[in-house]
């Protein structure tokens, strides 16, 4: 996430001033109009920024299903960019209170609540659902408020997860609180309670120095103060 700093931002404006006539007074270069300026002014950066959270819990989650190889794939409110990228894997079906409107091969979406989900018992042989839970009854969708959501939202993940399926769950881990209306934060040993009828088949994790772990165990977010827990739950096989 871009920070705006104040103070620079006089020099990056002369910058992109002086950069304006450089270029236009180069040979063939284009007409240069006021109303098509689109001042980009903060992406010269020596390293190419992204979200620690976001960007191993994808590739995390895109390994998982790959290897778990299923016939097709339910997510429930994650990224929608992961959504798309898992349809080069296999038939996705995105569920959300918010429908994809986007149509591309292998792709459903399906609206439904995680607190509701379309689907019978222990139907699914794969499904993830990835920082959403930690949103669920706190308003910020349009969804009621409920200080119980996350917690509901995980049973009924769990509810709908076929014998030897795979669930891929994801969310801030740490001191536990609420940043209303924004997230709550869990503790991780906490989340596990959760799946009662599921096991750990493994966790990975992002701690708060962005430091990413792929073979961790929960206990080791504990009192972090913003990580991100990675669970890989499977229900035994019946």
């Amino acid at each position: 996430m871009k920070v705006l700093n104040a103070a620079a931002f006089p020099g990056v404006m002369r910058h992109y001033v002086s950069s304006w006539r450089e270029y236009r007074s180069l040979p063939g270069a284009e007409p240069l109009r006021l109303r098509d300026a689109h001042p980009q002014l903060w992406d010269r950066l020596s390293v190419s920024p992204f979200d620690a959270h976001y960007f191993h819990q994808d590739v995390w989650a895109a390994r998982r299903v790959a290897e778990h190889a299923p016939p097709r794939h339910v997510d429930v409110g994650s990224r929608v960019d992961l959504v798309g990228f898992l349809t080069a894997l296999c038939p996705v079906t995105f569920v959300d209170i918010r429908p994809l409107e986007a149509h591309i091969p292998d792709l459903e979406s399906t609206p439904g609540s995680v607190l509701a989900m379309p689907f019978a018992d222990q139907a699914l042989p794969s499904v993830s659902c990835l920082h959403v839970a930690e949103h669920i009854g706190l308003g910020r969708y349009g969804d009621p408020l409920d200080p119980q959501g996350s917690r509901k939202a995980a049973a009924e993940l769990q509810r709908v997860l076929a014998p030897g399926g795979q669930l891929l769950f994801s969310g801030p881990v740490g001191a536990p609180r609420v940043c209303f209306n924004a997230h709550r934060v869990h503790d991780p040993l906490e989340v596990l309670t959760w799946f009662d009828e599921l096991e750990l088949a493994s966790f990975a994790g992002v701690d708060d120095e962005g430091r990413f772990g792929e073979h961790m165990n929960p206990a080791d977010l504990v009192g972090q103060r913003y990580a991100c827990g990675m669970f890989c739950l499977q229900r035994p096989a019946a």
